[in-house]
């Protein structure tokens, strides 16, 4: 077992794990932090999306050990003091989401999106979500959601 010393969402936090655990498995089974959905196990749907020192990846793909001394950011941190991001205001308010298994990665991938480009094309968007796969909504509500919380997020109305 592994003692590893981290942040998450901006607090210190410790945990055990074993030495082929994943970020993801340690999030959820060891420190209850179910947000951060398990989808395939092998990074190809975006589904466990979390930020790791500031770069955004696939939690399946990411050893918990790796997390030591660094910075984790996940779908529990987006909310401030119980009021709602905008971009969780956004997607429910423009029924950007249908089952929730995909939902948190694409909020986390979005807020990433959104910290380094606060104006992005709906191209940008697309692209930047491409990692994140739904098989439920089609897309078009979720870009939307990004596009209006990124003009709130600037000022503008939506």
């Amino acid at each position: 077992m592994r003692h590893v010393k981290t942040t998450i969402n901006g607090e210190r936090s410790e945990f055990l794990c074993d030495d082929g655990q994943t970020l993801l498995e340690a999030l959820r089974d060891v420190l209850q932090m179910t947000g951060t959905k398990e989808g395939c196990g092998t990074g190809d749907c975006g589904a466990c999306s979390v930020v790791f020192n500031g770069r955004l990846v696939c939690s399946c793909l990411v050893l918990a050990a790796e997390a030591e001394g660094g910075q984790v950011e996940t779908v529990e941190g987006i909310a401030e003091e119980g009021v709602l991001h905008p971009l969780q205001r956004h997607f429910l308010d423009e029924a950007a989401l249908q089952c929730g298994i995909c939902t948190p990665g694409f909020l986390v991938a979005a807020k990433n999106l959104l910290e380094q480009n606060a104006d992005p094309t709906e191209t940008e968007v697309r692209f930047w979500l491409a990692g994140n796969l739904c098989r439920c909504t089609g897309y078009d509500k979720i870009i939307r959601a990004v596009l209006d919380a990124a003009a709130e997020m600037r000022g503008e109305t939506s």
